[in-house]
């Protein structure tokens, strides 16, 4: 088809992941097994290259029955609980939590012991909002959905973070719906700027071709997030998480194709992506 195929540069892993990745592959090169609470990365292909090389993710329920064990705490986080559980069971933990995270712990952590009502805005259930939430003893409110405001009696005065990679617009706009209600909002705006710089650098590079393929996770909150971001300018843009799902029909003759990722996404895996298109 002669199509043109260009890998984003700036699409690929953030460096949480990079620095929890590089550390996993460091103890697993040294003792070729390593215990991984939750899913080191939200990437499905990522997860089982490094459960080839010997890492075993496990669950919490699995964690609760270790001792005498070593554990990789993910880019994710962690609440207090667990670190406690670890020393009670004389578990080693390898603490890759991102810096960015850990910085926003430590906040929502100061502003509980300051006796503040805090929210935060993320999803329900993920890792990193388990962690958060964890400073409060399971306190802060947590809001995914703006309808949600609807059924909660809120304080007259709150403290909003967020997790780090929500979109920068919606997080602005929770503020502002607060601010109708009444309620005064003390507002952290908590976002990853590797993600919400992303978010802008994302609009200009789908506009530029005329298919996009979007590689990420399914589980992956940022990718759902991205992905949105380039179909919104590019409606022309495909959600992928394996090159098993890319179908020849998408494309045309002589058309360019850009391929970019969530910071879940691996780039070798982009990579392949690009190296199957190019065989249409």
């Amino acid at each position: 088809m002669n199509l043109q195929v260009e890998i984003d540069d700036n699409s690929g892993f953030c460096f949480g992941v990079v620095y929890a990745i590089q550390m996993a592959e460091d103890i697993l090169d040294e003792k070729g097994h390593l215990y991984c609470l939750g899913d080191i990365v939200h990437n499905d292909e990522e997860v089982e290259r490094l459960r080839k090389k010997g890492l075993k993710i496990i669950t919490h329920e699995d964690f609760n029955t270790l001792t005498n064990e070593t554990v990789l705490i993910r880019a994710h986080g962690e609440p207090p609980e667990t670190y406690k559980k670890a020393l009670e069971q004389n578990i080693e933990l390898i603490d890759a939590s991102c810096p960015v995270v850990l910085k926003l712990q430590n906040r929502v952590r100061e502003a509980y012991n300051d006796d503040e009502k805090i929210m935060i805005y993320g999803k329900h259930g993920h890792a990193e909002v388990i962690g958060l939430k964890g400073q409060t003893n399971g306190e802060a409110i947590v809001i995914e959905n703006f309808d949600e405001l609807e059924h909660i009696e809120l304080p007259n005065k709150i403290q909003l973070y967020s997790q780090t990679t929500k979109r920068t617009k919606n997080l602005y706009a929770l503020k502002d719906k607060l601010i109708e209600k009444g309620i005064e909002v003390d507002f952290n705006d908590t976002l990853c700027r590797q993600v919400s710089n992303r978010d802008i650098q994302l609009r200009t590079y789908a506009q530029r071709f005329d298919k996009i393929i979007f590689v990420s996770g399914k589980k992956s909150s940022n990718g759902k997030v991205l992905f949105d971001v380039c179909k919104d300018v590019n409606p022309n843009t495909y959600f992928v998480s394996s090159k098993e799902e890319l179908k020849p029909e998408w494309f045309a003759e002589n058309d360019t194709v850009g391929i970019c990722g969530a910071t879940s996404t691996p780039q070798w895996q982009m990579e392949e992506i690009r190296d199957t298109i190019l065989t249409y």
